[in-house]
């Protein structure tokens, strides 16, 4: 039998859900989290969550006879895919679906991709340029350092065109104009 809880002890675990309390063996997730500078812990949730669809669907993939034209059809839609978010580098088989990991998410974001292509030395210096305005994609200036990146979108990324960091990287160059950068 099990007394009911005092006053004070209820209102210190009221915030506190027993039901659906954080697993204690998630070292493996941390040291990702760390590694890529993850924010939100339900980003890389949801990567895992993406990855497993994708797995399970390459899993039933690869059960289905091969001379099937609609397991052909479905295995280059999710080929095309994958290679078009950047997640696999060539589109040979389903076994790299099978191999996929959550990891593979996290270097397509937008900072990792940042210190990939050189525009920072690291990842702390990528997000705080993010999140103060200094990069675009296309047209827009992109202020979530969450942003996964495309093979297609990765071609657009540059400096805002009145960037202080395109003005010292500029004058570095000396190829800088003062003319461009008037407000």
């Amino acid at each position: 039998m099990e007394r009911d809880l005092k006053w004070h002890e209820n209102k210190l675990l009221r915030k506190t859900n027993f039901v659906n309390y954080s697993r204690e063996d998630n070292i493996r997730e941390i040291k990702i989290i760390r590694k890529y500078r993850i924010q939100d812990r339900q980003d890389y949730r949801s990567y895992n969550k993406i990855c497993n669809m994708m797995k399970r669907l390459a899993h039933m993939l690869s059960k289905m006879d091969t001379r099937d034209p609609f397991r052909n059809k479905l295995t280059d839609q999710l080929l095309d895919k994958a290679y078009g978010m950047g997640l696999i580098n060539t589109k040979k088989s389903l076994e790299q679906i099978l191999n996929l990991s959550a990891s593979a998410f996290c270097r397509r974001r937008l900072a990792v991709i940042l210190v990939r292509n050189n525009y920072c030395e690291n990842l702390k210096q990528s997000i705080n340029y993010i999140k103060q305005g200094h990069l675009r994609i296309g047209p827009n200036v992109v202020n979530d350092p969450a942003l996964l990146v495309t093979r297609n979108m990765e071609d657009f990324i540059t400096w805002t065109d009145n960037s202080k960091v395109k003005g010292r990287i500029l004058k570095y160059n000396d190829i800088y104009d003062d003319y461009d950068f008037l407000e």
